[in-house]
């Protein structure tokens, strides 16, 4: 037996598609070559295997998931999966804030920030960067956004360079869009302890 999760935790659940996903025995040879590419260069997840029965925008979206969140340069991985983080808590994406905060902490070593936000939400305790990080990525990821100017200046006072807001604004726009997506496929579950 399964539940579907519906709080916010490092403890990445299973996800769990609405739509089939593609059998990769059975997979088209054009299908096979999107998959060649996945998003984390990793493995390929039931999420991406489900994406893959429409293969024209599996085979642009693997590559450009790649540039924002693991191309050198501009932001750090961490501070990129903090803009992640804060978009899928917006939007209440229980599997993307998951593996974000997972990964944010793995990457800084240290779970403090995602303990943090996951206790207190938005008021939590940060630092001047990741308070400004944060926040922008919060007001980008609401509907409408309400990241001002005055924010875009808060993260050139917190130090980030013109390169770095622009991954910050690309990671969370991303997501923006791929918690969308997952909702509409699928559900984040756990597996619950036979009685």
């Amino acid at each position: 037996m399964s539940r579907v999760v519906r709080k916010f935790t490092r403890s990445v659940p299973q996800w769990q598609p609405r739509v089939t996903p593609v059998n990769l025995a059975e997979a088209t040879p054009e299908q096979l070559e999107a998959l060649q590419v996945t998003p984390s260069n990793t493995k390929v997840s039931d999420y991406v295997l489900t994406l893959a029965h429409d293969v024209e925008s599996l085979a642009v979206r693997s590559p450009l998931f790649n540039a924002i969140m693991y191309d050198p340069g501009g932001m750090s991985r961490a501070e990129r999966e903090l803009g992640a983080l804060a978009a899928s808590m917006v939007n209440r994406c229980i599997y993307c804030a998951a593996v974000h905060a997972d990964r944010h902490a793995k990457l800084e070593k240290d779970t403090a920030v995602t303990d943090a936000l996951f206790d207190k939400g938005g008021e939590a305790e940060l630092g001047p960067r990741n308070r400004a990080i944060f926040d922008f990525a919060r007001k980008l990821s609401e509907a409408p956004p309400e990241a001002t100017p005055e924010d875009m200046q808060m993260l050139r006072d917190a130090g980030l360079a013109e390169a770095e807001i622009l991954d910050l604004i690309l990671s969370s726009a991303l997501f923006g869009w791929a918690n969308r997506l997952m909702h509409v496929l699928g559900d984040p579950v756990r597996q619950e302890a036979e009685a």
